[in-house]
């Protein structure tokens, strides 16, 4: 490994000639030359059959002690060119967009990997609410990529403030809306992409629609649901139906669920509510998830709760009341949760239903500039990292790496933290923004795994190609990251 040549000097140079032309050119078949080529290999059978018997024993015998062997447990081969650092793979801008100082209020990734999409909009001005914005797609698999000019440009009349790609149908987009709305469009189709639309009615959201969320139906796994959650203190569920979004499931989050120490807004009707910012699924129960709210508390709610929650006048007789726990708040609001995608396959399957890490950790980020590393089944949080100064617009789990997550800051930076390396401190710290412009929005892809994509006030989007270090799990990194969290609770 350690061996290298003399340096070797090369040169390229590009000859072509002015003009060009083919023809066909055929040898004569010689009867003497193919007979050379047919000549039967002589094989010395009995020679190979005692050989054989005299190594049959010990070649036996070695590979029983292969088979039984655990030396290479948890190793998997990988073909890809290792790469050692993170750069800058792409940086994706809408000029239009640009020039009206819109923000990239969010990214995602398709269900192939290969198409990103963002939104544009302004997060930090509510006057903005019927400002002309854009959703934008870029296929980053094709030549000739234009990084100013994107595949597909939506106008869209009020801001897009989220974004969520189908789980497996790569052309379809969720966002949801700065007047409430949740849309739906086909990316495939260049006009009118709109496929479904929840309109304007007592069901939908009253406030922006923070973030939007595709999870599988219990009864059809193949038809995930479309959740939403917004500062009116709503968390609903929605379906497609006769060509629209219909409501399928309500949830409010009310002030007796919560601490006093949870700012409350006030609806139409008088009833007090908590503003919903997130919201993040357990990947291993459906029923299981968790919110942010403004009030700087993450808490714990279930889609299966029957109680009902306070209702008001013209809105859904439907709505229940999901809180089960409310976990140690941040010093400010909550703007994001991400829950862990991994979890131990273990065979005792009692074993598994009780072992509680894990499969139960959550991270929130928010205002106060710090990260919480969460368990589902205890208020205080297990680890918490301040990053930054300034907010934390979000966080999230790396979808390969159980150790690795992402957080992005107010001061244009995209932290990159290890927890095998230090639970202190990030491992890479990405400059993202010109100047002290924040980053509002980033999202691994699962399929493509060495990419980050984030989006910043500046109206850019950048890919980052992240080392090998960070793309590709480690042998036994799920039981390092349940030895941590044992080691944190205790």
């Amino acid at each position: 490994k350690s061996c290298q040549t003399g340096k070797i000097s090369t040169a390229e140079t590009a000859v072509q000639s002015c003009t060009s032309q083919d023809a066909a050119v055929q040898t004569d078949q010689r009867e003497d030359a193919a007979q050379g080529f047919q000549q039967e290999v002589q094989v010395d059978y009995t020679g190979l059959l005692s050989f054989l018997q005299r190594v049959e024993d010990a070649v036996i015998k070695e590979l029983n002690k292969n088979w039984k062997s655990h030396a290479f447990d948890g190793f998997e081969v990988n073909w890809r060119e290792q790469n050692k650092t993170v750069l800058c793979l792409h940086t994706l801008s809408l000029p239009e967009a640009q020039q009206q100082k819109l923000q990239v209020t969010s990214v995602s990734w398709n269900a192939t990997g290969a198409v990103l999409a963002c939104s544009y909009g302004h997060l930090d001005d509510g006057e903005w609410s019927t400002a002309k914005s854009y959703v934008c797609t870029w296929n980053l698999d094709r030549r000739g990529l234009n990084p100013q000019h994107p595949d597909l440009i939506v106008d869209v009349p009020s801001s897009v403030v989220c974004l969520a790609f189908h789980p497996s149908q790569p052309s379809l987009l969720a966002g949801g809306l700065f007047s409430g709305e949740l849309v739906v469009w086909d990316t495939s189709r260049r006009e009118d992409p709109v496929v479904w639309r929840t309109g304007m009615t007592d069901d939908t959201h009253t406030d922006p629609v923070y973030q939007v969320s595709w999870v599988p139906d219990g009864r059809h796994r193949s038809r995930p649901q479309l959740w939403s959650a917004a500062p009116d203190g709503k968390v609903l569920a929605w379906q497609e139906q006769d060509g629209c979004l219909a409501l399928a499931a309500g949830f409010v989050l009310g002030a007796p669920q919560l601490p006093h120490s949870a700012q409350l807004r006030r609806l139409a009707g008088g009833e007090a509510a908590v503003g919903v910012t997130s919201l993040s699924f357990s990947p291993l129960d459906p029923c299981v998830l968790v919110v942010g709210v403004e009030g700087g508390s993450p808490v714990k709610c279930s889609a299966a709760a029957v109680r009902a929650a306070l209702q008001r006048a013209g809105g859904c007789a439907s709505r229940r009341a999901p809180a089960e726990l409310i976990f140690a708040p941040h010093a400010g609001p909550v703007y994001a949760v991400s829950c862990s995608p991994f979890h131990r396959q273990n065979k005792a399957h009692i074993f598994f239903l009780l072992s509680p890490f894990p499969r139960n950790l959550f991270l929130s980020c928010g205002t106060d500039g710090q990260v919480h590393l969460h368990s589902l089944l205890q208020t205080q949080p297990l680890l918490s990292l301040q990053l930054s100064q300034q907010y934390l617009f979000c966080v999230r789990w790396s979808p390969v790496r159980p150790l690795v997550f992402a957080a992005a800051a107010g001061e244009g930076v995209v932290h990159l933290f290890d927890l095998e390396k230090s639970s202190q401190k990030p491992a890479v710290s990405m400059k993202q923004a010109v100047g002290q412009g924040p980053v509002y929005c980033l999202e691994f892809n699962s399929r493509q795994t060495q990419l980050l994509a984030a989006g910043d006030a500046t109206g850019t989007v950048k890919v980052w190609q992240l080392s090998s270090d960070f793309s590709e799990q480690a042998p036994r990194e799920l039981a390092q990251l349940e030895q941590l969290a044992n080691e944190l609770r205790d």
